[in-house]
């Protein structure tokens, strides 16, 4: 056992230099483009890099010696590729960028040193699904919720701002996951046949709770204005009762109500048929003013196969760049082989998640493995998706690379209960008692 810990960290930090050198090679060839000079702040740069990704090393070795070897460098590689990108179009946003980095990894290594079980979190379900709600609702609250680029998601008190929806995401999943597990039997009974469907008998008290978060989802979509999260909450609350019951009905049922929700809202509701007809056609809005989505085709065009190189391209002439469309700067200068490296990197981290939910030995924690690891792969496939057309654009980040501090801290403490969980899993199992089965 403290073989397979050695190789893990080992193979976690050579993952991590990996990534800084990575990291810093791009940040120096980003240098040379704008310049043609040497980043005066190299050696600076590498060493805050490196000591940030050793210090969440050095916590994880001591705090979660099992956990798996590529989440967190994977994670750390995505964060400085992120960086130096954000550097690349505003220098403002990348002191930022870099003092929330250091708090997300602060968040990360506090979440390994107080969570030492996640099965302790199942006791607290309705606590966690109260604080997901308050928070997903607080942007409505008069005085501090405010209001940017048409979406009300922020909360502003003095110069502090923050989007509390990124800490809901979590919150929300520990309490879908203790729900779940509780009353997976209940809800996995079918007694009504449609078709070749059994469907589950509906009863309040059991299906309660899931259809009032249900209904945040929605009224944050309608009252907020943010159809990414509903769309993120929605397809983690069907994936999570789907995964807990083994039942597709749950698949099927959650398909017809995001379609019957998706045309209600498109005919109720003018910002969702904005969003649905700049997905249509971009081309016709461009007499007023030139879409992202646009600029952004071209930003892509223009990168081609190996991309314009870090520095050369032309990206602050997409809108809101460093948030929504920094994918599209990615796609510009490291072309479609960096784009694709990109994309190859967010699989990893799926799959290394759904490899900790499978090998994971409590339910509880199964299903929260499995929550953690959709949040980053649906919101991932719905920002990247919305970037390339192959579905309406929504104002969601990008995880790990996009510039925004709440999302980087929640998306780390997010990280760090997925390796408590692969951690747990390593532990060795006790001996079954003599003469027992």
């Amino acid at each position: 056992m403290a073989v397979a810990r050695a190789v893990r960290r080992n193979t976690e930090l050579g993952l991590i230099m990996l990534g800084a050198l990575v990291t810093a090679g791009v940040y120096v060839l980003a240098g040379f483009g704008r310049t043609a000079s040497m980043p005066a702040d190299i050696g600076p740069f590498l060493g805050v890099v490196l000591a940030l990704v050793v210090a969440a090393h050095v916590a994880t070795r001591r705090l979660a010696p099992a956990a798996d070897g590529t989440l967190l460098a994977i994670g750390a590689l995505l964060n400085g590729i992120g960086y130096v990108f954000i550097a690349r179009l505003d220098e403002d946003l990348a002191g930022l960028q870099a003092t929330w980095t250091l708090v997300g990894v602060a968040a990360y290594i506090a979440t390994l040193a107080v969570v030492r079980r996640t099965r302790d979190l199942e006791r607290y379900r309705y606590t966690f699904m109260l604080g997901g709600i308050v928070l997903l609702l607080l942007p409505l609250a008069p005085g501090i919720g405010r209001t940017i680029n048409g979406a009300r998601i922020w909360v502003k008190v003095g110069t502090f701002s923050l989007q509390p929806g990124e800490f809901a995401k979590i919150a929300l999943a520990v309490f879908l996951a203790s729900y779940l597990v509780e009353r997976r039997e209940l809800l996995r009974m079918a007694s009504t046949r449609i078709g070749p469907l059994m469907l589950p008998t509906f009863d309040l008290k059991h299906f309660g709770p899931v259809l009032l978060a249900w209904g945040v989802s929605l009224v944050v979509m309608t009252a907020e204005r943010d159809l990414g999260s509903s769309l993120l909450f929605f397809a983690l609350f069907v994936l999570l009762l789907w995964v807990a019951t083994e039942r597709a009905s749950y698949l099927v049922i959650g398909g017809g109500l995001f379609a019957a929700g998706s045309v209600l809202a498109w005919s109720a509701f003018d910002h969702v048929k904005d969003r649905v007809d700049l997905w249509l056609d971009p081309w016709d809005q461009i007499e007023r003013s030139v879409p992202q989505v646009v600029e952004a085709a071209f930003a892509m065009a223009w990168g081609g196969l190996s991309g314009t190189g870090p520095g050369l391209g032309h990206p602050t002439r997409i809108p809101a760049a460093e948030t929504d469309m920094i994918f599209a700067a990615i796609g510009e200068e490291l072309g479609l082989l960096g784009a694709t490296a990109l994309l190859v990197a967010y699989l990893l981290i799926v799959g290394a998640g759904l490899r900790v939910a499978l090998r994971a030995r409590s339910p509880f924690d199964r299903l929260l493995a499995t929550g953690l690891t959709a949040i980053i792969g649906i919101q991932s496939f719905v920002i990247i998706g919305g970037v390339i057309r192959l579905v309406p654009l929504t104002g969601i980040t990008l995880p790990f690379v996009s510039y925004g501090g709440s999302s980087l801290i929640a998306n780390y403490v997010l990280l760090a209960l997925l390796m408590r969980i692969s951690d747990a899993e390593a532990e060795p199992r006790p001996s079954p008692a003599r003469g027992a089965p």
